[in-house]
C-alpha cells in the first residue's frame, strides 16, 4: 500500500511538474517585445514632482520607476541662490551625468515611458539625461512631463529630442496648477 502511494505521489508530482513548468521554448526571450504597458519614470528631490508623477502613473495605469541619484542630494546641494551649489554646478555643465543608483534594467517591455522631472534652471536635470543615454528608448515613445516654479518645458524637451536617439519625444507639459481632469485630458490627447 506504500508503495502504491509513493508512486502515485510520484506521478502527481511529474504531471504538476510538467503542467507548471517552462519548457526552453516558451520562456521571454532576452530581447523582449514591447507591449503596450507604459512606465512612468520620475525624479523628484522634495516630492513635488513624485506626486505629480504618481497622478500621471494613477490616470496611465502605468508602472513607476523612481530615478535614484547615487549621492543624494541635500538641501544645500539645492540652493539655487549659491553659485556652487551642486544643482547649478551640474546644470552649466551640459555633459554632466550624475550616477544613478539604481539603473533601470529593462525598458524592452515598455512602448511608452513619462519622464517627470523637475526644471532646474531652464532644463532638465542632468541626471535625467544620465537616465535616458543609460537605455535603449529607440522606437519607444517619450513623454517629458515637468514641475516647475515658473520655467516651461520647451528647452528641456528640445534637449530629449537630441539625445533619446530614435525615439518619438512628444511634446513636454508643465503640470503645476493642472487639474487631475486637466492631465487626463492631456493625456488622452496623446494616445498612448
Amino acid at each position: 500500500m506504500k508503495k502504491f502511494f509513493a508512486t502515485l505521489l510520484a506521478a502527481l508530482t511529474v504531471c504538476l511538474m510538467t503542467a507548471c513548468g517552462t519548457s526552453a521554448e516558451e520562456k521571454p526571450s532576452s530581447a523582449e517585445k514591447p507591449t503596450d504597458k507604459i512606465l512612468v519614470a520620475c525624479f523628484s528631490c522634495t516630492g513635488n514632482t513624485k506626486r505629480a508623477a504618481l497622478e500621471v502613473a494613477e490616470i496611465l495605469n502605468a508602472e513607476t520607476f523612481e530615478i535614484v541619484p547615487a549621492q543624494a542630494y541635500t538641501s544645500d546641494d539645492l540652493d539655487y541662490h549659491v553659485e556652487k551649489c551642486r544643482a547649478n554646478v551640474e546644470q552649466k555643465d551640459s555633459a554632466a551625468r550624475p550616477a544613478i543608483k539604481n539603473p533601470l534594467d529593462n525598458v524592452a517591455k515598455y512602448k511608452a515611458i513619462v519622464i517627470a522631472f523637475p526644471i532646474w534652471w531652464g532644463a532638465e536635470p542632468r541626471i535625467i539625461d544620465t537616465f535616458v543615454e543609460s537605455v535603449n528608448l529607440s522606437s519607444k515613445v517619450i513623454v517629458p512631463v515637468c514641475t516647475s516654479g515658473g520655467s516651461d518645458i520647451h528647452s528641456a524637451t528640445q534637449n530629449l529630442r537630441s539625445i533619446c536617439k530614435g525615439a518619438d519625444v512628444r511634446d513636454g507639459q508643465r503640470l503645476n496648477g493642472m487639474s487631475k481632469d486637466g492631465i487626463k485630458a492631456w493625456l488622452d490627447g496623446l494616445k498612448l
